[in-house]
């Protein structure tokens, strides 16, 4: 299967490169706009690895995938918030499936109903969200709970390592709602929170503890219909280093009280400010997704399910359902996915994650009755 990479030198991009450049039944194009940087990774990458230099904001996007014979389109490209669906149609008029690794909650939300139409009437797959959120996210929702009569409450943390690369554009995506009202699902009802405020502590399996901030993804909205959470579902980031996690708090004030402009156009800037906290951190970072509900018996129930990644390789976890779903697709024969365009809430279980896992020295534990509330 012919698979194109649209931003395949970046941080997640080259990452999902890495691992399809090894599998057989896909052929890799690496394609940005910088010509140069395409073709050194495509030729690090060996043989079946090509560049292409391509321009996502022209309008002739479909009939350069096209030309190229493009079987499937993988969008690294973001960041997703302020992103329209304009890649997504290209592939389905170039007849290519499409997965992206967006994290925006209108781009992932909305994206069956805009898209649906058009890839059923391609005869093919677009998933969106095929990232840590909602697709890793949700199949470890669907294994704590397998059974449960009822869930009350869903609560996730993501705790980056401090010296884990990062891009800007994920940055940038991060800080598009600093200090902007966030509709969480709080006490049965939707409520308005501010984003990256709220720090409470959280609790991890194998990291020190850390003070996480209310994040804005697809997951706060979808959850709540999907698994009918009758309480609360949230969202929290923590990074290491708390004074990094104050002055995130800080920002996310002063644009509340618009006292500052959208601190998304500083996001290179902070980046590299960033990085004067690395000697204060490590190359260790996480996840945790906390349950609380009924199970099956109708007894009162908590789990908990934690993921620890250390030596920077923290990154890879964003860019393991993108993989996972494009060797689902290039497998001849494999299983299908469903024709027309889906969140990826579903498409993967928590196990066919494992292989990802333990290739890069992921360690996960499951906590059962856990005395951290969640929520």
């Amino acid at each position: 299967m012919k698979t194109i990479v649209l931003g395949g030198y970046g941080n997640f991009g080259a990452r999902i490169c890495r691992a399809l450049a090894a599998d057989a039944g896909i052929a890799l194009l690496v394609a940005g706009r910088d010509a140069a940087r395409a073709q050194a990774l495509a030729s690090a990458l060996g043989p079946r690895a090509s560049a292409v230099a391509l321009d996502l904001q022209r309008s002739d996007l479909a009939a350069q995938l096209r030309a190229l014979g493009v079987e499937l389109v993988i969008h690294t490209a973001g960041p997703f918030q302020a992103q329209g669906y304009a890649v997504a149609l290209a592939a389905a008029a170039a007849g290519a499936h499409y997965l992206d690794l967006a994290d925006g909650r209108r781009f992932v939300c909305d994206f069956p109903a805009a898209l649906d139409a058009a890839f059923r009437q391609a005869g093919r797959t677009a998933i969106s969200g095929a990232s840590t959120v909602p697709a890793l996210s949700g199949a470890v929702v669907d294994a704590l709970c397998a059974g449960w009569q009822q869930i009350d409450r869903i609560a996730i943390c993501i705790a980056p390592a401090q010296t884990a690369p990062r891009g800007d554009a994920t940055l940038a995506g991060v800080l598009s709602y600093c200090g902007e009202p966030v509709p969480v699902w709080l006490d049965g009802r939707w409520q308005a929170r501010r984003g990256w405020g709220g720090l409470q502590r959280q609790h991890f399996a194998r990291m020190r503890p850390r003070l996480g901030a209310l994040c804005d993804i697809p997951d706060l909205e979808l959850f709540p219909a999907r698994y009918a959470v009758r309480e609360t579902v949230v969202f929290r980031a923590a990074v290491e280093v708390g004074p990094s996690q104050r002055m995130l708090a800080v920002l996310s004030a002063l644009r509340a009280a618009r006292l500052i402009p959208a601190p998304s156009r500083w996001a290179p800037a902070l980046n590299r400010a960033g990085r004067l906290f690395d000697p204060f951190g490590s190359g260790l970072g996480g996840m945790v997704v906390r349950v609380a509900g009924v199970d099956g018996q109708g007894r009162a129930a908590a789990r908990a399910w934690h993921i620890a990644a250390d030596n920077d390789h923290g990154p890879e976890i964003p860019c393991m359902a993108a993989i996972l779903l494009a060797r689902r697709l290039a497998a001849v024969p494999g299983p299908a996915l469903p024709v027309g365009a889906f969140t990826a809430a579903g498409h993967l279980a928590l196990a066919d994650f494992a292989p990802e896992f333990a290739r890069w020295g992921m360690v996960t534990d499951l906590e059962e009755g856990s005395t951290h509330a969640a929520g």
